[in-house]
């Protein structure tokens, strides 16, 4: 990392110490230490602050670095996507299983705490859906090359674009079908409970 570099030079040219200039941007000196060692990357608060402290500007900071900062902005962002992924997997997984154990324990109480679990399985799909748009990401080959790290030639990603209506149009009709299938069962629990 070229900002490793610069921190030790501008430190250096200004004659401060670690100590010194961790007192001034408000961390440890263990954190200055790591970022000339190449340990871990300053945030952008401490960026800013240095750029201050330095009287330089932001670019000359982090000159060289930018597509290492570009990486690790996509890699946050793919463990985002990942844990999402797994957070609305397990919440639909919740939403298919909790019914039936609600309504028979707390009766139509147990639909009052469904609610929430439908809620949050909504937001949840929100923000997965976020992703998708900001990456262009929408079929299954897509997301397998997203979350492998990798995208799609441009010949590969138009032919997946013209898969999309037909995705499109099946995810429609199974989507309809699990609606009615779900609202089948929600109307033979809660007419066993009378």
């Amino acid at each position: 990392m070229q900002i490793a570099n610069q921190i030790k030079k501008l430190r250096a040219e200004s004659g401060m110490s670690q100590d010194e200039l961790a007192e001034r941007i408000f961390v440890s000196r263990q954190t200055v230490s790591n970022w000339e060692n190449e340990k871990t990357y300053p945030d952008i608060k401490s960026l800013l602050l240095m750029s201050e402290v330095f009287n330089t500007s932001l670019d000359t900071l982090i000159k060289g670095d930018l597509s290492e900062m570009k990486r690790q902005i996509d890699k946050q962002e793919f463990t985002r996507f990942t844990r999402d992924s797994y957070i609305l997997a397990a919440l639909m997984l919740l939403m298919i299983l909790a019914p039936i154990p609600l309504a028979h324990f707390f009766g139509l109480w147990g639909f009052a705490a469904y609610l929430p679990i439908i809620a949050a399985t909504m937001l949840a799909a929100i923000r997965i859906e976020k992703y998708k748009k900001k990456y262009d990401i929408q079929t299954f080959r897509e997301i397998s090359a997203f979350i492998d790290g990798k995208s799609l030639s441009e010949i590969e990603k138009a032919r997946e674009e013209g898969k999309r209506p037909y995705q499109k149009v099946l995810a429609a009709v199974i989507s309809a079908a699990i609606a009615a299938a779900f609202c089948a069962l929600m109307a033979f629990i809660f007419s066993r409970l009378r």
